[in-house]
């Protein structure tokens, strides 16, 4: 489990990412939030690469990243060498993204994620390990495309 995280959302996000912040400290978590900090509309590519650039350098382990429905920021993140964002809609989802494909960024939908539903999330995504084996060949695949670009 990661002991430091970032997290950043939209405004459709922003009131589910102030309950996830809040697991993450009761779990004795770090957390830097890079915002949005109200629910004031904004625009969810900002915040996304703020979070992926960071955890793509290395400065952070992993990130989590929300907007609305998840797809916005997914698509922003895996824009950057390296990250692996994965949209959780579930418990399964979450913990397939860390044993098969090694996810570094967790992406939660604000507008579709319950309470209950995101803290199953969240605690199976960062409880959960990557099972390498043929599951790294698979991500040296995806390396190789990235470093063709």
């Amino acid at each position: 489990m990661w002991h430091r995280l970032i997290i950043g959302s939209d405004h459709a996000g922003f009131e589910l990412k102030e309950e996830v912040k809040s697991l993450l400290v009761r779990m004795k978590i770090d957390v830097t939030d890079v915002g949005t900090a109200d629910a004031e509309a904004v625009d969810y590519p900002d915040f996304g690469c703020q979070v992926a650039e960071r955890v793509a350098s290395g400065e952070f382990p992993a990130g989590i990243l929300l907007c609305g429905a998840g797809v916005g920021m997914t698509i922003v993140a895996n824009k950057f060498p390296g990250i692996r964002a994965a949209l959780c809609l579930d418990t399964y989802t979450a913990e397939m993204s860390r044993r098969h494909n090694d996810a570094n960024v967790l992406i939660l939908a604000g507008r579709r994620t319950d309470s209950a539903t995101m803290e199953q999330i969240v605690k199976i995504w960062l409880s959960t390990e990557f099972e390498g084996g043929r599951h790294q060949r698979r991500l040296d695949k995806i390396r190789a495309i990235e470093e063709k670009r």
